[in-house]
């Protein structure tokens, strides 16, 4: 039973360290592996013994010693009582997230083995294992706003989408450098290579979280900021997520609403009327929508926000007659456009 107690207080500092200090920064995958194998032994030590009092009160003195030794040397220590053991992973995972010296390495770790894409799997069981129980785990996600379409994101992306917000809180409210977080996202979207519509179920996953504190709205403005410099990510989402997610992002986020309907427009300045195929199209090197489907994009904005109908109409007759007021179809993009949009 001593080697079980100090087991116990080990992990119990383990958690600390992983929350509170500068010592993750030397952490590697196979560090990683072992601190979800003790987090998981913990839980295991609960489910045991949660019915024992004898055992049981043993473990709670325990850890009532390591709590006040750890105090000591972390200021912002949590106390960890006894029925936190049964949710070790979890805790370890929120703490690792939070910790702004996390490097990028770990963070990379935790969303590839999160990821269904993933094919490397077999080096990090131990940590897959603990995807597979974070994602039964309901407390361990934010809850989305109720207007989205849970269906259509996914558990995956949902609980990739939690991490994300929990790092992105961590480092904007330590007044991080914009660049360093941009890094984050950056590395992130690389780490998804292949996958690009899975990171696109992310990130509107995270940009419909419920806003519960100002931490979160700081986050989702910077991710919001970040998707206007990173055109090539917009257009994906705009292109590849279901109508749903769309929807509910236009009516969630004005800059979400102002930068779609900006891209519409771009999209649509882009076409090239094609003598063969009778339509509009996009140049052969990026062709990304129809010009049918650009009508509905357009449509669905205009039934999504009944406001910015006659804005984004004006706006459109002035295309049309900038380029020469053009009633016969095939001159004019935005005249052909008109006359789809109002049928």
């Amino acid at each position: 039973m001593e080697a079980v107690l100090k087991n116990v207080a080990s992990t119990t500092e383990l958690l600390s360290v992983a929350a509170l200090s500068g010592e993750v920064q030397r952490w590697d995958k196979q560090t990683l592996s072992r601190a979800f194998q003790w987090a998981r032994y913990c839980e295991h030590l609960f489910s045991r013994f949660h019915n024992n009092p004898a055992i049981r009160m043993l473990m709670e003195k325990q850890l009532q010693l390591t709590n006040q030794s750890l105090r000591a040397a972390f200021a912002e220590c949590i106390e960890v009582s006894f029925t936190d053991l049964s949710r070790c992973q979890h805790l370890l995972l929120v703490g690792l997230l939070k910790n702004p010296e996390l490097p990028i390495s770990i963070m990379k770790i935790l969303f590839d083995t999160a990821s269904p894409v993933n094919t490397q799997q077999s080096e990090c069981q131990d940590v897959t294992g603990f995807c597979s129980h974070i994602i039964q785990c309901k407390s361990a996600c934010k809850v989305l706003s109720p207007l989205a379409d849970l269906s259509a994101v996914g558990a995956d992306a949902e609980v990739q989408a939690a991490m994300l917000m929990e790092r992105l809180d961590a480092l904007l409210s330590q007044g991080s450098e914009a660049c360093r977080t941009e890094h984050i996202l950056d590395s992130v979207l690389r780490g998804f290579e292949g996958a690009a519509g899975h990171f696109c179920l992310v990130i509107a996953a995270a940009l419909l979280t419920k806003k519960n504190s100002a931490a979160q709205c700081a986050s989702q403005d910077f991710l919001l900021d970040w998707l206007q410099k990173e055109q090539s990510v917009l257009q994906h989402m705009c292109s590849a997520l279901p109508a749903t997610l769309i929807i509910d992002l236009t009516k969630g986020h004005l800059k979400f609403r102002d930068a779609y309907c900006d891209l519409l427009k771009k999209w649509a300045s882009d076409m090239e009327y094609s003598i063969s195929e009778g339509e509009w199209v996009q140049p052969r090197r990026n062709r990304t929508v129809s010009f049918n489907r650009l009508t509905e994009h357009f449509l669905g904005l205009f039934e999504t926000c009944p406001s910015l109908r006659e804005d984004v109409i004006k706006e459109l007759n002035d295309l049309k007659m900038s380029d020469g007021d053009f009633d016969v179809r095939g001159l004019s993009v935005w005249g052909d456009l008109l006359s789809a949009v109002n049928t």
